[in-house]
């Protein structure tokens, strides 16, 4: 049985890679109606870089330096909306890796700049209206593809590197041991899919009955069936089926519009005091939608994936301005 340890105040890690995960899980409790069940928040944007991706752009190149496929010297790409990128160059400067990554300004200028500042070199493809789109992310991916071809390079290639499923393994063992063991259904947005298959390894070989929910963009909602379409919901819903998605895993899927995961993502903030990204957004409104039907004795657990501090640029947030 997995055990979580609190850490001590004054512990001093090696490197900045060990004050990756055991991230707080909070209970919401303005944003949820009555008679729903207990919805709790993991918060993700405790992570160095602010983000859940920390963890797995840690476990992707740990994977590649044991097998021998990144070396010292070697240059790492990738191509992303950026929180990925952030997490990889936060990895890449602790470990002395050079990292290329293929972006696009349809991504928040708050995203570029951090992933910048953290030492990535940025490559950006450009994007129709500004919009999240399956040309755009396969036009992203061809980029990156002819980067990875170079000599003493390697390309992660998150949304086909398994690696990264294990690297959220951390995230169900810690919701675990947070609630006790207390945990009835589980919903998280689905971008590469590693987050949610990676996550419910751990709490399904608990809990087999545990009830999992994908969340999708309602504009873009091809794993429910329907036309891959424009959102703005950074991270998720690539236009298509990724190679990791397991139709299998989710006992169902809840497609959120952009427009609500924006409004529920401010609402987090101005009444939970939950700073956060607009997947999240989406997240807590299918969490709730869950937590309806499964009524007050259950508990749900879903993810805050980001912080909100890589959308202060966007207008998700710029409605709040003074």
């Amino acid at each position: 049985m997995y055990s979580l340890e609190r850490r001590a105040v004054m512990e001093i890690g090696t490197s900045v890679l060990t004050a990756i995960g055991h991230t707080p899980l909070v209970r919401l409790r303005r944003v949820v109606p009555a008679d729903c069940a207990t919805i709790l928040v993991k918060v993700e944007g405790h992570n160095p870089t602010g983000s859940m991706k920390d963890r797995m752009a840690q476990a992707m190149l740990a994977a590649a330096e044991a097998d021998g496929r990144l070396r010292p010297g070697d240059t790492v790409v990738e191509y992303t909306g950026g929180s990925t990128g952030a997490a990889l160059a936060l990895v890449c400067a602790a470990r002395g890796y050079r990292l290329r990554i293929v972006s696009s300004e349809a991504f928040s200028e708050d995203k570029l700049i951090q992933m910048a500042a953290l030492g990535a070199e940025l490559i950006l493809v450009p994007s129709a209206n500004g919009r999240i789109t399956k040309k755009l992310i396969l036009d992203m991916i061809d980029t990156a593809a002819e980067f990875g071809r170079e000599p003493n390079t390697y390309w992660t290639d998150q949304l086909t590197n398994s690696a990264s499923i294990i690297g959220y393994h951390s995230m169900g063992e810690e919701i675990w041991a947070q609630t006790g063991g207390r945990v009835d259904g589980f919903v998280q947005a689905v971008g590469t899919a590693a987050s949610l298959r990676g996550a419910t390894t751990p709490l399904k070989q608990y809990n087999p009955r545990l009830r999992v929910v994908a969340v999708e963009p309602a504009e873009s909602a091809v794993l429910s069936g329907g036309r891959p379409g424009a959102h703005l919901i950074e991270g998720i819903g690539i236009g298509y089926q990724p190679p990791m998605w397991d139709p299998n895993l989710p006992d169902e899927i809840i497609p959120v519009p952009t427009a609500d995961a924006e409004a529920m993502t401010r609402r987090l903030a101005t009444e939970e005091g939950l700073f956060t990204g607009t997947s999240s957004g989406a997240n807590v409104i299918a969490a709730i939608e869950l937590g309806q039907r499964l009524g007050p004795d259950a508990t749900i657990v879903t993810i805050l994936v980001d912080s909100g501090l890589k959308y202060l640029s966007t207008n998700v947030f710029r409605a709040s301005r003074v």
